[in-house]
């Protein structure tokens, strides 16, 4: 499974609270808003000003380590 931009933050966080600190670290400070789970990671990384191929790639390169 791959990580994309169009899933929502709370498809991710489904998949593995480990990403957390990926978001938070990435300036996504609002992960436990509930508005925010509903974003995609698109969404949320163009209103944090984050780009969201960078964001992808550390996410996907957690998901892949920890399988």
């Amino acid at each position: 499974m791959k990580i994309t931009k169009d899933m929502t933050i709370q498809e991710l966080l489904n998949l593995d609270s480990g990403f957390i600190p990926i978001l938070m670290n990435a300036g996504m400070h609002c992960v436990g808003c509930h508005a925010s789970t509903q974003e995609t990671l698109e969404e949320a990384a163009m209103v944090h000003g984050i780009d969201a191929d960078d964001l992808i790639s550390a996410l996907n390169a957690y998901y892949e380590a920890t399988r």
